[in-house]
């Protein structure tokens, strides 16, 4: 049973740091290209970062460039994102996905509140 657990979320003031950590099971982790999603209401979801299931490409959405940091650590089956100066645009539900072998996996999510 393939599963990706999304945690670290929470609220932050702005100007903030959060770490979230996706868990995942079920499948080779290794094998996957790894992905953090965020969401708004009423707007699309949103592609933030991504890394490739050897780590030798990430890429980022340009409103996050040099503030958020993708990772994985195949021993731990988990992807992280680092997020740093983190601002009210930033709020939205952050998802994990791991795509790849013509499979499409996602996490149920995790809330980032960024307010003072």
């Amino acid at each position: 049973q393939v599963q990706l657990v999304e945690s670290g979320g929470g609220l932050v003031q702005p100007g903030g740091s959060l770490t979230l950590s996706c868990a995942a099971s079920g499948f080779t982790f290794s094998n996957y290209a790894m992905n953090w999603y965020r969401q708004v209401p009423g707007k699309e979801r949103e592609l933030v970062a991504s890394i490739s299931s050897t780590g030798g490409r990430i890429d980022y959405v340009d409103s996050v460039k040099d503030r958020f940091t993708i990772s994985s650590d195949n021993g731990k089956n988990t992807v992280y994102l680092r997020m740093n100066n983190l601002k009210p645009e930033d709020t939205a539900v952050y998802y994990c996905n791991a795509k790849g072998w013509g499979k499409n996996y996602w996490g149920k999510g995790t809330l980032v509140t960024v307010s003072s």
